[in-house]
Order: C-alpha cells, then structure tokens, then sequence
C-alpha cells in the first residue's frame, strides 16, 4: 500500500512540475508574441506564388484558417462560427512561429473564401476555395501545411483535439503525432485520440505532397468545450502546445 501512494504521489509530482514548465513557457511565448506582433508580417493568399525559401533562417510554414466569408464553417452551441476560431487560432500561432525565426504564409488573414471573382464561380465556390489554398502549399516550395478546423458531431459529449494527416508523405504523420502529443501532454490528459490517415474526404490532404496535417482543435458541439475555444486564455495555451508541437517536429531536423 505504501509503494502505490509513493506511486501515486511521485506521479503527482511529476504533473505538477510539468505544469510548472508549461506556465512558464507560457508565459515566454504571450510576451514573445506582443514584442513581434508590430512587425510580423501578415503574407496573403497573393504572395503565396513567391519563393520566401530565403526570407528567414527557420522553417517556412503555411497556416490554413479552415473556412470564411460565406462559408461559415460549423456553428458552435452558443451560436460562434468555426470560421472565426480558425483565424484567430492561425493568426496567434502565426505569430508564435514567426517569434521563433521561422516564416509563415496565411492562406487568409481576413474573413473571405478564396475562390477567384474573375471566373464563374456560381455553384464552385467552396471547389475553387478548397483548390486556391491547396496551390498555395503546392507552390510554396519545402513548406509544412498546417490547416486550423474545428469539430462537431450531433452527439454533445465528445471532446478533445484530433490530427489528420496527408498520405502523400511518409513525414506528415510524424507532424501530426508531435502536435497531438504535445496537445495532450500539457493541455488534455484525458484526451486519447490517435492521429488519422487522411482519406479522399479532407480535399487538400488528400492531393497535397508536402508534409501536411488538418488539426481539428476541438468539439464546438460539446457546451463545454465550446465555451473554453471561445476563451482567449484556453485558446492561447491551446495555440502553444500546437506550438510546441510543430517545434518539435523540426528539432529532429525533418524536411
């Protein structure tokens, strides 16, 4: 008995310390994100086309804000659309990223769908949408492609952040097991999904070839979990662990 409570203490330590480390980190990063935020530079979908290879000494990353304009995404039970949760999430982590020395590409940084004004786009927005952000990870040469969801299911009681990676290249799953255990390690303990191979459904990682994941980061059909990705604090300590998980990716110097 006296070995399991030594157990059950040191494991309560343990987590204690680690949670420790992690508001410490924190609290680095918030402060980090204010410095750079006057000069971080907000690429557009029209700059995507330019080879920014040679524009920073990190990694080049495209963040994809799942949605916007007209196609307002999933609606929230209190009523919040999935599109602004995407770019808020994508902005914030932008930001964290370029901080760390790295150059990062927003396939939007506003609220509109990306289908092009100059065609007939009536009955194709959402194709010509799905395929705009999709040549911009294909065109922007040795980037890792980051698409920002949020889920829903019409049962309530499901929760917990879920990543989805791309077939098409053996690093993706990699990116994704980093973002899903580092999400899990100092955010969800509780949550045990496993990351997903990506099918012919998820359009873009479906046909992308670069390393590329879908990170859906939470149930807005859950009251619960709703209520905390409509909290800035929540999802600023959301934005580092998925944060951190990238950053470990590239420490074991993957392309």
């Amino acid at each position: 008995r006296g070995a399991v409570e030594r157990s059950r203490a040191l494991s309560r330590l343990r987590y204690t310390l680690g949670y420790i480390l992690f508001a410490i980190l924190f609290s680095i990063v918030t402060v980090a994100m204010v410095i750079f935020s006057l000069s971080f530079n907000k690429n557009s979908a029209s700059d995507a086309s330019k080879d920014d290879s040679s524009a920073s000494g990190g990694r080049i990353i495209v963040i994809d804000a799942g949605h916007g304009g007209e196609d307002g995404g999933a609606v929230g039970k209190n009523g919040v659309y999935e599109k602004e949760l995407n770019l808020i999430i994508a902005k914030d982590l932008a930001q964290m990223l370029v901080a760390n020395g790295n150059t990062v590409i927003l396939t939007r940084d506003s609220d509109v769908m990306l289908y092009d004004r100059n065609v007939d786009y009536r009955g194709r927005k959402k194709m010509l949408d799905l395929a705009a952000r999709l040549k911009i990870g294909e065109e922007c040469e040795g980037c890792v492609f980051v698409s920002i969801h949020m889920n829903t299911f019409p049962e309530e009681r499901y929760r917990g952040l879920q990543v989805y990676y791309s077939p098409n290249d053996d690093a993706s799953a990699l990116l994704a097991e980093k973002i899903q255990s580092s999400v899990c390690d100092q955010l969800q303990p509780t949550n045990d999904r496993e990351i997903k191979k990506a099918n012919s459904s998820i359009f873009i990682l479906d046909r992308i070839k670069r390393p590329a994941v879908l990170i859906e980061c939470g149930f807005i059909s859950n009251p619960e979990e709703c209520a905390l990705l409509c909290s800035e604090e929540y999802r600023q300590k959301l934005t580092l662990s998925i944060f951190c998980g990238i950053c470990e990716y590239f420490s074991g110097d993957n392309p």
